[in-house]
């Protein structure tokens, strides 16, 4: 059945729905899962959560903020094109215009030779720079920062540390790849993304939050996505979600937590967000939306057991990951594309063309970072067994 704006879920396709998320927040590790799907309107159709929110009497709900880990990469992204729309950041444009020589010098050296300054903001947005994952870096004698963020440890750090530990202990893994209509293997790295928000608060010459709020939030009306430690998280209720890394509940470290400049947000935001920026409503041009999906580079497979970003069979464009599950996992039936981007938290956010539909979650669990690469094809399948589509879909 095709949903219209006042359509509800029956309740037999409710309680199925409901059954995905329960036993999905039976997964290890897991206390509790949100799963939304919206029309492509921004819509919510359904929203089914399960588990306690961060206590024994603090549950769930549909409005509960959860962190959105690198599912701000969306938001990231969206910020920069804004910026260029406005003509104050180029996309070919090298990074070092818009950065301190003292901060971007000599973090790309590929064959004795400083390659930073071939390094552009559309590469920073393509993961096309190869430059390393800082988290996962590690000086002599030192753990990692992914190592090292949990248990009874609280530490913060900036963009001056990132590039100072990229220049120490990291190692490029290419040359910057050229945007020359071929399709070049990248790699996933926070790092360049770190480098997209310096960029954003030297140009807007504003913090993030209110970067984002000038940018982002204001013009789609988006009053509880927000950067944890900054006043416009203060006083929100009901109080955000906690996350894990296993048993450690990372939420409790406020100066990681703002390190990582990730946003939290509510599944009702994340699809009223996605709907504008797929639809171009979010920029004074409709058409700067395509830019984000123009060219997809495919990432390598990667044997890590650091699950610090997507992999094979992902690609990516422009701050948005492209996925479709390969047809030997799906008994060779063709599944739809999805676009949009996940994060290592096990939170996702996609908007499925095809069936004209938005999906939001999270497990908020590290270790349930492969989570949405798993789930959200089976949600699909479900969905489309169900005959849930929204009101635009063939």
């Amino acid at each position: 059945m095709q949903i219209e704006e006042t359509d509800e879920v029956p309740t037999a396709a409710a309680d199925r729905l409901q059954e995905m998320v329960r036993r999905l927040s039976k997964k290890r590790g897991v206390r509790h899962a949100i799963v939304a799907v919206g029309s492509g309107t921004g819509k919510p159709i359904w929203t089914g959560t399960e588990g306690t929110a961060h206590g024994a009497e603090a549950p769930m709900t549909a409005d509960t903020p959860y962190f959105l880990a690198s599912v701000t990469k969306l938001y990231i992204a969206t910020a920069i094109l804004r910026l260029h729309e406005q003509r104050r950041v180029h996309l070919d444009a090298p990074m070092a215009d818009y950065l301190p020589s003292g901060l971007v010098t000599g973090l790309h050296r590929w064959k004795g030779t400083d390659r930073t300054g071939d390094i552009t903001v559309r590469h920073l947005l393509g993961h096309a720079t190869g430059l390393p994952e800082y988290l996962v870096l590690a000086r002599s004698g030192e753990r990692s920062l992914f190592d090292s963020v949990g248990g009874n440890r609280d530490l913060e750090w900036g963009i001056e540390e990132i590039a100072d530990l990229v220049r120490d202990a990291g190692r490029p893994d290419y040359p910057p790849r050229p945007f020359d209509g071929r399709r070049h293997r990248i790699r996933y790295s926070d790092t360049n993304f770190q480098l997209l928000i310096a960029i954003i608060e030297r140009t807007h010459e504003r913090p993030l939050q209110e970067a984002f709020e000038d940018l982002v939030f204001r013009p789609l009306g988006l009053t509880r996505t927000f950067l944890p430690g900054t006043p416009t998280a203060t006083g929100i209720s009901p109080a955000p979600a906690a996350f894990w890394a296993g048993d450690d509940r990372l939420d409790t470290h406020p100066g990681s937590l703002r390190s990582f400049r990730d946003l939290y947000s509510t599944a009702d935001e994340t699809l009223q967000f996605m709907a504008a920026l797929v639809h171009g409503q979010v920029f004074d041009d409709p058409a700067t939306a395509q830019l984000m999906r123009e060219h997809f580079n495919p990432f390598g497979f990667s044997l890590s057991l650091r699950p610090v970003g997507p992999g094979w069979p992902s690609e990516y464009g422009l701050g948005m990951i492209r996925f479709r599950m390969p047809r030997i996992f799906t008994g060779f039936k063709q599944a739809p594309t999805l676009y949009g981007h996940t994060g290592v938290t096990g939170s996702w956010l996609f908007h499925v063309p095809d069936l004209d539909l938005i999906l939001s979650g999270t497990v908020d669990q590290v270790t349930g970072a492969p989570v949405p690469y798993r789930f959200v094809p089976r949600l699909l399948l479900e969905l489309e067994a169900l005959g849930i589509r929204g009101p635009a879909s063939p």
